[in-house]
């Protein structure tokens, strides 16, 4: 039997919690164009207040920005394991998304609710979160970011579709 690294990580972090009593601090890295950035600003504070370490990849003002940019910037931190998790923001999410995609090893989806965003974790260990600012307002977005962070993968017959996707990025890689 083969064991996800989802399902791995959820073991580790049961043993960390009985060593040291507690849950560690995760990092969630965020990252918005410029249509993003008050959203983003909201949010970042947002999971401060549930408890997580916000790791900030810009933008720092409201000045225009590409969103392909953050993507990555948000997608490296989470591939690398500097950040648990990662939410990147613009002005609908689709765009983001598709750039966050591109990353080896990062699963993001754009989220328009809380079942969406449940089931992207639950069911497809989504890593990376991308939200649309002008779509949702602010209360709508801390409740998506909430339940995104606060669900986990349910591993079983989902690992093994989880599995296949990983495939996919192995068997259609192109370069490093």
């Amino acid at each position: 039997m083969t064991v996800s690294e989802s399902d791995l990580q959820a073991i580790v972090d049961r043993v960390v919690r009985r060593t040291l009593g507690a849950a560690p601090k995760r990092a969630v890295a965020f990252g918005s164009d410029h249509r993003g950035f008050a959203l983003k600003q909201i949010l970042v504070g947002h999971v401060r207040s549930l408890g997580f370490e916000p790791l900030d990849c810009g933008v720092f003002r409201e000045e225009p920005a590409d969103y392909p940019d953050l993507a990555e910037a948000v997608s490296l931190r989470v591939r690398s394991g500097e950040a648990w998790r990662g939410i990147v923001i613009d002005g609908v999410g689709i765009g983001s998304s598709i750039a966050a995609n591109k990353v080896p090893g990062v699963r993001a989806a754009l989220c328009y609710n809380q079942p969406t965003a449940v089931n992207s974790v639950e069911h497809n260990d989504a890593n990376v979160l991308t939200l649309g600012a002008s779509l949702i307002g602010p209360e709508l977005a801390r409740a998506i970011v909430t339940a995104w962070l606060e669900t986990r993968f349910a591993g079983g017959r989902h690992a093994a579709r989880v599995e296949k996707i990983l495939d996919l990025e192995r068997r259609y890689r192109l370069g490093p």
